[in-house]
């Protein structure tokens, strides 16, 4: 009498069936422009001139990782221009190229937000 063979499983995990709620984060971002009205400052010529000096300085190289900045928003390897010293807002320091580096958008969107995070008064 010859002897069963085993089955493969059948069953796996199922893939999720809820993306991100990409409505809400727009209604976020959009509530977020109307209650912080300096955030208008990202979006002048001022800033974008600014930034473009900073990337240049630092030949869009990663002042933390040393990784090159070459990718397009929202690639991780897309340029970020951050304030080293959180500027809170302070218009002397938000538009001090010294308190300005060039970083990865992987870099700033984790290893910084978790150092400003850890801040008192955060």
């Amino acid at each position: 009498m010859s002897r069963l063979k085993s089955l493969p499983p059948r069953l796996t995990s199922m893939p999720p069936r809820l993306g991100r709620a990409v409505g809400d984060e727009k209604a976020r971002l959009r509530e977020r422009e109307i209650n912080t009205p300096n955030r208008k400052w990202y979006h002048n010529e001022r800033w974008k001139k600014l930034r473009l000096k900073v990337l240049e300085r630092d030949s869009y190289t990663c002042k933390q990782t040393g990784a090159i900045c070459v990718g397009k928003h929202p690639a991780p390897n897309s340029p970020v221009v951050d304030h080293i010293k959180p500027h809170h807002w302070d218009e002397q320091l938000f538009w001090d190229i010294d308190n300005l580096q060039t970083v990865t958008k992987a870099y700033h969107d984790s290893e910084k937000q978790k150092q400003e995070r850890a801040q008192p008064g955060w």
